[in-house]
């Protein structure tokens, strides 16, 4: 009688020293959903819109699409992913100077000043002492605050928010390069696959960087079913 209960309430699978695949597959699974969510289907719907209907319509469905996707999490009073987040505000603010100007260029246009924008964030975020990567790391591996504010936590939220601001930058100028090379439904199609192949790139310096410094500090990583990362300290003294 006890054994469908106890299988039913297995722990999490720990991992004394975390290794840097685990580690990638579990953001894997908890970034890439945000990923689609957030770029690729509105993308899409872009694409499909602008082709049968117009590039207004276009538009509206994009952002229409962002809002009910951040909707849908306040309504079940879910936590609102910050890739999310960034990406409803961004589009907000192309549709409204889109619309406003009437120019398809500025549309896209302001994604490149936007990116910019977000990397002088991330580095006015170190002067204020606050890195801002500490909000995002929150959404994929939560850790308490006696361990958040270790010196070396610190210094790694410090390096990864440098690290981030760079693959904004990287991201602008591919970006800025495509549109002015491409025509229209080609770079709509091609930019997200391109900053997508950045953003991966940066994630797996994230995650190395991360996973020598958790080793570093002794901690042990637990993953749960949905791919969230927690992390306590471990028994033993750290390594070396």
């Amino acid at each position: 009688m006890l054994a469908p209960v106890a299988a039913s309430h297995r722990p999490d699978p720990v991992y004394a020293h975390p290794t840097k695949l685990v580690v990638l597959f579990a953001v894997g699974r908890r970034l890439v959903p945000h990923l689609i969510e957030a770029t690729l289907i509105p993308t899409g719907l872009f694409l499909l819109t602008m082709s049968f209907v117009g590039t207004v319509a276009a538009y509206v469905v994009a952002l229409v699409w962002s809002y009910l996707a951040v909707g849908r999490r306040v309504i079940r009073r879910e936590p609102i992913p910050g890739i999310l987040l960034l990406a409803s505000l961004g589009i907000s603010m192309r549709t409204a100077v889109a619309l406003a100007s009437g120019s398809t260029f500025m549309y896209f246009f302001q994604p490149v000043l936007g990116t910019v924008a977000l990397s002088g964030f991330f580095l006015l975020s170190i002067a204020a002492g606050r890195p801002i990567i500490a909000r995002f790391a929150r959404d994929f591996c939560p850790l308490p605050p006696e361990i958040e504010s270790r010196p070396s936590i610190v210094k790694l939220y410090r390096r990864l928010t440098y690290l981030w601001a760079a693959v904004n930058l990287t991201a602008a100028a591919a970006t800025l390069t495509l549109l002015m090379t491409l025509p229209l439904p080609a770079y709509v199609a091609i930019k997200p696959v391109t900053c997508w192949v950045i953003t991966t790139a940066g994630i797996v310096l994230t995650v190395s960087a991360s996973v020598r410094v958790a080793r570093h500090e002794g901690l042990q990583a637990s993953v749960s079913s949905d791919g969230m990362l927690s992390a306590r300290a471990h028994a033993v003294s750290p390594l070396a």
